[in-house]
């Protein structure tokens, strides 16, 4: 009996580890177990998993996660100094951070980028905060952007750019701002209302334009910086979110009113029947009541 063994393209660990930071380097943005594979056809899983296992824990690879599933990338040198001493999972969300550059992230999509729990992604934050590796930077939502402090200027909205004083966001003043904006537009609707005008007449005069608002807000002398009309329609924008005023889009004097079609009037089965005075009439109509809401 004539006994063979098959060949195989056996390779011995350094030899991987090496091919693995050759495909790292050459695709610098991480690659998958499916490009090690594809690139070592021969290659044994427990073969590829020590090999990976030996360059993470060197500290030559960095572990990601995205939608795909897990990507290795080849290190930074300056993060590595940096994160001496840190875990895997304090190594990960650093990354993700460090990836989002210098526009920053939000906590919620650290999590969804580590799949870390809540309470850990917290805690983890909070440490490399403490390390000032990190800073947290509060939105006007009332949200978190987290960045990376190493980058010299952080993309943030113009608000938070504008409204940052010795590099601490403004938040009170913000909400300072938001209240005065209120009270404008409430006084409006209040003095609508006083006039016992026609409904219709009440709605429009219960408006103010975004220039009317930057105007009073720039006359009351509280900000410390020029406000711009993009700033107080961002503020504008939180009271439309909280649901305190609503927004309306008004037509320019050289537009046509071919919107009438959209109130009952345009739609009203009696519409020639209907003049004041009469037993139809636009002061006893119901429905345009209704539309009014008032």
């Amino acid at each position: 009996t004539c006994l063979w063994k098959k060949e195989t393209n056996t390779l011995d660990v350094a030899e991987v580890e090496s091919r693995i930071k050759a495909l790292c380097q050459q695709f610098p943005h991480g690659i998958t177990d499916q490009v090690i594979q594809n690139d070592m056809p021969h290659l044994e899983p427990q073969q590829r998993a020590m090999a990976i296992n030996k360059l993470l824990s060197l500290g030559q690879l960095d572990l990601l996660r995205n939608s795909s599933g897990l990507l290795y990338r080849m290190k930074d040198i300056q993060s590595t100094s940096k994160m001496k001493g840190s875990d895997n999972q304090e190594k990960l969300v650093y990354q993700v951070i460090e990836d989002a550059g210098n526009k920053g992230i939000w906590s919620r999509d650290i999590r969804f980028k580590s799949n870390l729990p809540l309470t850990e992604v917290n805690k983890i934050l909070k440490n490399l905060e403490s390390k000032k590796l990190i800073k947290a930077v509060k939105s006007v939502a009332v949200s978190f952007k987290i960045l990376n402090v190493k980058m010299q200027r952080c993309e943030v909205s113009p608000l938070t750019r504008r409204w940052t004083f010795d590099q601490d966001f403004e938040s009170e003043f913000v909400e300072v701002l938001n209240q005065q904006c209120f009270k404008f537009l409430q006084s409006k609707a209040e003095a609508a209302r006083d006039n016992k005008q026609s409904p219709m007449v009440q709605r429009n005069s219960s408006f103010a334009t975004s220039h009317e608002v930057w105007k009073y807000i720039c006359e009351l002398g509280i900000s410390k910086v020029d406000l711009s009309m993009d700033d107080i329609e961002t503020i504008l924008n939180t009271l439309i979110y909280d649901g305190k005023v609503e927004m309306t889009v008004i037509a320019a004097k050289e537009g046509t009113v071919g919107s009438v079609d959209g109130t009952p009037c345009g739609l009203c089965p009696v519409f020639d029947d209907c003049h004041e005075g009469g037993e139809i009439s636009p002061s006893n109509c119901i429905y345009m009541a209704e539309w009014l809401d008032f």
